[in-house]
């Protein structure tokens, strides 16, 4: 993927990018309620009353900590990076929640409910993610997922989008090399930066929960505001802001409530 590479596409990124800073979105939609109701809905917190909770991804705690707080009977939150979960347990004790809200890299423990937030696009093996989720769920268990911007976005390079698209016009190789300027980090690939960006479509998404023990239950691709009236099937890996759904264990029938 992308046509300018090589040192005219390094010096251009130079020229555009500056000190790499990349505003990505306008996260105001945020700014007076909570970001796990604006993607899941009001009814997210009925849904996780009383139930056991994992939070898939949970990064620094935070969406973790307002399900312990807002009725769950317990709260799991996964992710890999130690640091950020060093972080979240500090944070529990001061929120009063780590009686029911615990952080860690793994469980045994199944879960009524598994929340998925903005994580499917930086998973390094979301094919592999998906085979967990299906363990750790109940039988009559859902994942509930929001996502995104997916890789066709034009934000959807994350750090990587200087304007929109720069990550398809860009090489890999130029934009790494872009990056490195200001990270020192290694990273060689879009896989390795911190985060991980793994390139993921919708319909790459789709193929992946086919081939996963997990069927789709509901799944909404949310059109980007401003391109809503040229959002259609064909549209779609360019003009969804985010995408949204619900997964149950395949060979389950009962839907998420």
């Amino acid at each position: 993927m992308g046509i300018i590479g090589g040192t005219v596409g390094y010096k251009l990124l130079r020229r555009i990018g500056k000190d790499g800073t990349v505003e990505l979105s306008d996260s105001s939609s945020y700014s007076h309620r909570s970001k796990t109701e604006a993607l899941l809905g009001k009814q997210i917190w009925n849904e996780i009353a009383g139930k056991v909770v994992i939070d898939f991804g949970c990064g620094m705690g935070g969406t973790a900590i307002e399900m312990a707080q807002r009725g769950a009977r317990k709260v799991i939150g996964l992710d890999i990076q130690e640091r950020w979960l060093n972080i979240a347990r500090e944070e529990t004790k001061r929120q009063g929640v780590s009686d029911r809200c615990k952080f860690a890299q793994s469980t045994d423990e199944r879960a009524d409910i598994i929340i998925a937030l903005d994580s499917f696009e930086h998973f390094d093996d979301p094919a592999e993610v998906l085979r967990q989720m299906s363990k750790l769920l109940k039988p009559s268990g859902c994942i509930r997922a929001a996502f995104g911007p997916t890789w066709y976005h034009p934000l959807g390079g994350h750090l990587f989008s200087v304007f929109p698209w720069a990550h398809l016009i860009f090489t890999e190789e130029a934009l790494i090399r872009w990056r490195s300027d200001f990270k020192t980090d290694g990273a060689m690939r879009f896989g390795e930066v911190e985060g991980g960006l793994n390139q993921l479509t919708i319909r790459g998404f789709k193929r992946l929960v086919d081939n996963s023990p997990l069927r789709l239950d509901k799944f909404e691709a949310v059109p980007i505001r401003q391109l809503r009236p040229l959002a259609n099937r064909f549209t779609r890996e360019l003009t969804t802001a985010i995408v949204r759904c619900n997964l149950v264990q395949r060979p389950e029938k009962q839907k998420c409530s």
